[in-house]
């Protein structure tokens, strides 16, 4: 490999490349193209610079108050939410409609992903409506889904699960028609059942494109899930948004976003996490 990098720099830059490529190769003169090493807890960096800027404006007065109130009202209103319970109930019943919602589109996203990419037939039939069914918002389907299901907790659970499918398939999808086709002759030469091969090939060689879905599809739920609790919700953190709005009360509004915005920030951790673990064989330049 390095011989045939060598040889290239050779015919492009002439005999003077010759010294550049052997340091290359020996590693005496080497130039970062890559993104540097992790910083840790960098994630956070972006994250606490809002906050800080937050602190700074509210401190200064630029922020004012009845708009946007300040860091340490919002985190009093919050123990005050929590000391009476509210903040507990309204967030464990948010979590299960979530929880419930992504669990079910993530296993429809992968199942049908399954059939359309190992079938010519499944994808014939499957991915033209899917394909439709992306270029239409869930959210613009959730006065049709009231007059079909109500306005219980089934439309509420429906709108999460149809945001969230879509693109768990269209990355899975994408990533299993991508497979090398000379592992699929392999396991045709080799003989492999139907079975066998989605388990050691087709969900193998999905992997990275059903993790950029799942990502997706964390941030989407809860998305989905904001919306969904506007609609004659009687618990939930968008119910006590909902109701902090009728009373004008803005600092529980901003408790309700951060915890939105928090939810969303570690549920993306715990994907990255799960993912490197996954695909520990592979080096990116995230890693």
């Amino acid at each position: 490999m390095m011989a045939t990098v060598e040889a290239g720099v050779l015919r492009r830059f002439g005999a003077a490349g010759t010294s550049q490529a052997r340091q290359a190769r020996g590693g005496l003169s080497r130039r970062r193209l890559g993104p540097g090493t992790p910083i840790p807890f960098g994630i956070a960096l972006g994250p606490a610079l809002l906050v800080g800027a937050w602190v700074l404006g509210s401190a200064t007065g630029s922020l004012d108050p009845d708009t946007l109130p300040a860091p340490w009202t919002v985190a009093q209103t919050a123990g005050e939410l929590i000391a009476d319970g509210r903040l507990q109930s309204n967030l464990l019943t948010s979590l299960q409609r979530a929880g419930i919602g992504l669990a079910l589109g993530v296993v429809i996203g992968v199942v049908l992903a399954l059939i359309a990419g190992l079938s010519r037939v499944g994808e014939a039939l499957l991915d033209g409506p899917i394909q439709i069914k992306r270029a239409i918002p869930t959210l613009a389907l959730i006065p049709l889904f009231i007059v079909w299901f109500g306005i219980g907790e089934e439309m509420k659970l429906i709108v999460i699960t149809l945001s969230v499918f879509v693109p768990v398939y269209i990355n899975t999808h994408a990533y299993l028609r991508s497979v090398d086709s000379r592992y699929v002759e392999l396991a045709e030469t080799v003989r492999l059942s139907r079975a066998a091969f989605v388990r050691r090939v087709a969900l193998p060689g999905s992997l990275p494109g059903f993790f950029i879905g799942l990502r997706l599809a964390v941030t989407i739920s809860w998305l989905a899930l904001v919306v969904v609790e506007q609609v004659n919700a009687t618990s939930g953190i968008g119910y006590l948004m909902t109701q902090a709005r009728t009373y004008g009360q803005i600092d529980v509004i901003v408790v309700g976003l951060v915890i939105y915005g928090l939810l969303g920030l570690f549920g993306d951790i715990a994907v990255r996490a799960v993912e490197r673990k996954a695909l520990s064989w592979r080096q990116t330049l995230g890693d």
